[in-house]
């Protein structure tokens, strides 16, 4: 894979993703781990070069004199990272990066850890190690000592401990010397390993890609862009803290939405909002125990609490998420600043309820669930159903949260009224006709406000917020949510106008208006994939295709993608792997893609192969078939 020099941007974020469950890592295309927050995903960054700016300070990297090229990739179905240094004397070493994840005594094992396995491919490579860890959001640790095969870092209030085969002091002093024969480095909590490290990172590799590739192969994937579908799945998974089921909207902080803007934001929580679309992606993959671990954590948030939803909750979901600035990060090339916790879970979001009983509605009707939902559960979803019809017509922040207005927003009411028509449907299939009435009122009530006053005749589609003219790509979701039909002349009207008003270069803004930071400049990926389907469901399915396939082109080297993009530049920016754009590139591609009954009628036999010819060439296959090339990275 070949990195781009012209955009400086975007090779910035061309980052690998590796993760276990419990922690997850950013490894750049040259080995360089520049991000790993410990003990777990929403911990202290022990590495955080990503956001260091120019300070060279918490990265593990590995440095080849003379080194000229480096090729970078994930082995297939995996989430296990190789990277091949060469030198220009012809020198070359294999760097491997995985977490740890496999079922041992019968339960998952997934530690606080990281592997780097160190390979000489070639010649005799030299090399140095260089482990530099910062604590407490961005300080450099200072105070570490050493053991016969460890070196222990004093990180705040924890300790990280790098267990070797190498010579302790050459990654105490960052000493260049001879890599002769394979090196592990073991970087996790502060425990010693008793057995070989060699073999133990072997075994444990084995068993890591062992686990992955059969979780793929458990995976329901569509005919067209599997690679694709694939990739975004396991990185689905990344975002998931097992112990609790939570997934995360992202494994990073406060990578800007754009160049110099102050729109930097923590997504190392969960988003209530998401359940709806991750939910979904999870159940058209037939990943149903990610799905199920999901359910269980949102089940968890809503019998725990007597007070209204928060719009985000922690992994763990009674920690706090409490905002705050990092002074001793610069942030994403130095674009500061740097933000840990979110002030969002303060803010009132009405959509909430509706995005939870829309997830757990799953529940009720999918027979493949061990524990499927029952009156006790749909009693507890009536509490929240409650809150949305009294919260309906009350200003919020927003789907986007705003951090400066309120208003009466279109997709909250939205979500009120799918809160309420979901929990009718769901009582209608316990069988409680007196519930089900009840809530199909409430339903109509709620409908018929939002068709009196989202409505603009003026714009010819459905606006943002009740009785303003502005358009917000959220309305692209009308359909999908079962609030109108896409035969509808009203949806058709709003997926014309808001393609008309708020694409750029192709690409879907949020929306167009001034909000608390200005005028938005980035394209807000997750919308782009409500338009392509929004676009599919009225019938223009050809367009929809060509969308998507370009935007495929725009994810990063190793197939992520992040939370916006540069209308202008094709830049990715904000926070990744973003859960929002990984479930829509998933939902779009299951919708758009031909069946696998239909995908031979696409594959053309060659009519003009000489019979004899193919004959001898399939028996006596060339050489030159048995060779796959090599992809290299020149970054010198």
């Amino acid at each position: 894979m070949t990195l781009s020099t012209s955009h400086p941007y975007r090779s910035s974020l061309d980052v690998a993703a590796i993760g276990n469950g419990r922690i997850a890592a950013l490894i750049d295309q040259s080995a360089r781990i520049v991000w790993w927050c410990f003990p777990r995903l929403d911990g202290d960054p022990i590495f955080c070069r990503l956001l260091a700016g120019d300070e060279e300070k918490g990265f593990c990297d590995v440095v080849l004199d003379g080194q000229v090229s480096a090729s970078s990739y994930y082995i297939r179905n995996t989430s296990i990272l190789e990277t091949i240094l060469i030198a220009e004397n012809g020198a070359s070493v294999k760097v491997t990066d995985f977490c740890p994840r496999f079922w041992r005594y019968d339960r998952p094992f997934h530690p606080a850890q990281l592997v780097r396995r160190i390979e000489p491919l070639r010649g005799r490579p030299r090399i140095s190690v260089r482990v530099r860890p910062t604590s407490n959001y961005g300080q450099p640790v200072t105070n570490s000592s050493y053991g016969s095969n460890h070196v222990r870092y004093l990180c705040g209030s924890s300790s990280v401990r790098v267990t070797t085969d190498l010579p302790v002091s050459y990654i105490a002093h960052e000493t260049s010397f001879s890599l002769t024969h394979p090196a592990t480095l073991v970087i996790g909590a502060d425990e010693p390993i008793e057995s070989s490290i060699d073999s133990m990172s072997r075994e444990f590799l084995e068993r890591t890609r062992d686990f992955w590739v059969t979780w793929v192969r458990g995976l329901a994937v569509s005919y067209e862009w599997q690679p694709e579908i694939i990739r975004a799945a396991i990185s689905l998974k990344l975002c998931t803290y097992e112990e609790t089921g939570a997934i995360t909207a992202a494994l990073t902080t406060s990578i800007p939405e754009a160049p110099n803007t102050p729109r930097t934001w923590d997504y190392r929580f969960c988003w209530l909002r998401d359940a709806y679309f991750v939910i979904r992606a999870l159940n058209r993959l037939g990943a149903t125990q990610s799905m199920e671990n999901y359910l269980d954590y949102i089940t968890t948030v809503v019998s725990d609490t007597q007070s209204p939803l928060k719009p985000v909750y922690g992994i763990v979901h009674n920690d706090a998420a409490q905002e705050s600035i990092a002074p001793h990060l610069q942030g994403f090339l130095g674009m500061g600043p740097v933000r840990v916790g979110n002030l969002a879970s303060d803010q009132l979001q009405h959509d909430a309820y509706g995005s939870v009983i829309l997830g757990v509605a799953q529940m009720f009707i999918d027979q493949r669930l061990p524990r499927m939902g029952d009156v006790s559960l749909f009693r507890e979803l009536e509490y929240l159903g409650e809150h949305a019809r009294r919260l309906y017509l009350e200003p919020d922040a927003g789907i986007w949260e705003y951090r400066g207005r309120m208003r009466i927003h279109t997709h909250s009411a939205v979500l009120c009224w799918v809160a309420c028509d979901r929990l009718a449907r769901i009582a209608t299939l316990l069988g409680l006709g007196e519930r089900a009435v009840y809530w199909k009122e409430s339903a109509d009530k709620i409908r018929a406000e939002i068709l009196s006053r989202a409505w603009s005749d003026k714009r010819g589609s459905f606006t943002g917020a009740f009785d303003h003219e502005e358009l917000d790509a959220s309305v692209l979701l009308l359909a999908d949510l079962g609030f109108l039909p896409p035969s509808d002349p009203r949806f058709v009207k709003t997926v014309n106008a808001v393609g008309r008003e708020l694409m750029r270069n192709g690409l879907m803004l949020r929306y167009a208006a001034e909000d608390d930071f200005g005028l938005p400049e980035s394209a807000f990926l997750a919308c782009q994939f409500w338009y392509i389907d929004a676009l599919e469901s009225v019938g223009r399915k050809e367009e929809a295709h060509g969308l998507f396939c370009e935007l495929l082109k725009k994810r990063n080297a190793f197939g992520l993608m992040s939370e916006d993009l540069n209308p202008a530049t094709g830049q990715l920016w904000g926070n990744l792997p973003q859960t929002y754009s990984m479930a829509g590139m998933i939902n779009s591609a299951m919708t758009l893609s031909k069946t696998w009954e239909d995908a031979w009628s696409s594959v053309t036999p060659k009519h003009d192969v000489n019979p004899i010819e193919q004959e001898r060439a399939e028996r006596e296959p060339s050489s030159a078939g048995l060779h796959l090339p090599r992809r290299s990275l020149n970054v010198s």
